[in-house]
């Protein structure tokens, strides 16, 4: 779509508002899905996260990479098992799971944003002791269940003007590894930062009132609501777990959290700089 120069300048009128309450504030991007497998999604998603940080918001970045995962197993030879959605994680796995996440895709990412004009550092949950954590069930191996975050690496890096790009591997006091849920210790990450707000990106448009229709999404949802929209079936399967997060992230002291949908380009900047907004958000 062409603009011309003066609808141009009527849009960051619009926004102005909006960068003025994000303005030094902390936002805590998980990111996922589809949008970390579609080249022209993953390109719009970092072009959104340098923009926000050039104009002054502190993004902070924490990714998964399931797919990468499961694809350089089965490249060993090793098949992938889930019980109840989570990877079962020998110490081989957990290995696997360091590398692609902690060095493949950590690094591809931070090369990508700096490419793009952002100055951007990579981290994972063992730097700097970020991400503490236990065995979650002995049936899951090393899956961790977060039992401390420590967020001074990442205030350290945020104070420097880089963007903290954070790969969801955990430690424990005996120098095992964790895989950890990206979810999960985005929200636990958002909660000790106190962020401003906590977008999650999925492969929907939010909360449905009835999933076969794209025009129910419910656009705000108290976090008192969802356990009876969870008991209507309203939100069910694979969402309850990322519900559960941004519940989880609100008690914590997140101010708002939103679920968009990471399919659409630019969604984070629609989210978070426009009137209508994209997803459901949680208050």
């Amino acid at each position: 779509m062409d603009l011309t120069n003066a609808q141009r300048a009527e849009v960051l009128i619009h926004a102005l508002p909006y960068i003025q309450e994000y303005t030094n504030k902390i936002i805590v991007i998980k990111y996922g899905g589809n949008a970390m497998i579609n080249e022209n999604l993953k390109a719009a998603v970092m072009g959104d996260v340098v923009l926000l940080s050039l104009i002054g918001v502190k993004v902070v970045l924490v990714h998964g990479g399931g797919p990468e995962i499961s694809e350089t197993l089965s490249k060993m030879g090793k098949k992938s098992e889930f019980v109840d959605g989570l990877r079962v994680t020998d110490s081989e796995t957990a290995d696997v799971v360091q590398m692609v996440l902690a060095g493949k895709i950590n690094k591809s990412l931070v090369n990508l944003l700096e490419n793009m004009g952002g100055k951007a550092i990579g981290l994972s949950g063992i730097d700097g002791h970020m991400i503490t954590a236990k065995k979650l069930d002995e049936r899951l191996g090393f899956v961790g269940e977060i039992t401390d975050v420590n967020t001074k690496v990442i205030t350290d890096v945020i104070e420097k003007g880089y963007i903290p790009v954070i790969s969801t591997v955990g430690f424990d006091g005996n120098g095992n590894v964790y895989n950890i849920n990206a979810d999960t210790a985005a929200s636990r990450i958002a909660g000790a930062l106190k962020a401003e707000s906590f977008i999650s990106m999925t492969d929907i448009a939010g909360i449905l009132r009835d999933k076969n229709c794209p025009d129910s999404l419910i656009p705000c949802i108290n976090v008192s609501e969802a356990p009876q929209l969870m008991r209507e079936g309203i939100i069910s399967g694979g969402m309850i777990p990322k519900v559960d997060c941004c519940v989880d992230a609100i008690r914590r002291g997140v101010k708002k959290v939103f679920i968009i949908d990471g399919r659409i380009q630019h969604s984070i900047l629609i989210e978070m700089l426009t009137d209508e907004g994209i997803g459901t958000m949680f208050i």
